[in-house]
Parts: C-alpha cells; structure tokens; sequence
C-alpha cells in the first residue's frame, strides 16, 4: 500500500502578484523553491488564508531572491496581492517511507524571506 503524505510546504507566504492573462500555475522565488525541495513544474496545492479558496497547479521558477509568489492564469481570480498562502506538495510512499517522512516546513518573512529559525 502506498500513502499520500506531505513532503513541503511554504508556510505564509505573502502573494506579490497576479496576472490572469498567462498560461496558468504559480510563480515562487526559486530561492523558497529550494528551500522546499519543489521542483520547476511539480504539482503545488495552494490555500489562501483571506478568502478560503484551494488549487492544483504547477510551480513555476522565479527570480531567486525577487520574493515573488503571483498566482497566473485563472488561478489570478482566487486571490489578490497582501492574501496570506500556503503552498503545499504531497508524494506517494511506501509505509516504511511514510512512517520516516520528514516533511520540510518553510516558515516566511513578510517579504518571502526563508525566516531564519
């Protein structure tokens, strides 16, 4: 049997854009994707904190060190710039995988700075 489990996420992380006229997903700093351990193009769940609503998209690399997180494409209309986010990535393990999984936790500054722990 294989579980869902989660394997990272970024926790608070400010929305710095939107731009509905794009081909769709999600644009992070590749310095929070890093951090994350989430790939260009991996499956992201996106939760805003403002408003409630959740989504599947794609992530998509942005300038390291800019801070950008800017929702794209018909994901523009769940949430506005200021909105509160978590984005969050799952993987498929095997039960000994599972019961060893240590998912990593990307706490955020305001300005979508890896907070120091």
């Amino acid at each position: 049997m294989e579980r869902t489990m989660l394997k990272s996420k970024i926790h608070m992380a400010t929305l710095t854009g939107t731009e509905l006229y794009y081909t769709g997903s999600i644009c992070i700093d590749q310095n929070l994707l890093d951090a994350a351990d989430i790939l260009d193009g991996e499956q992201v769940h996106v939760v805003n904190l403002n408003n409630g609503e959740r989504l599947v998209t794609y992530a998509i690399s942005g300038k390291r060190g800019t801070g950008i997180v800017e929702l794209n494409g018909p994901a523009a209309r769940l949430g506005m710039v200021g909105d509160k986010v978590i984005i969050i990535t799952y993987a498929q393990m095997s039960e000994a995988e599972a019961h060893a999984n240590k998912p990593k936790i990307v706490h955020v500054t305001e300005k979508n700075k890896v907070r120091k722990k």
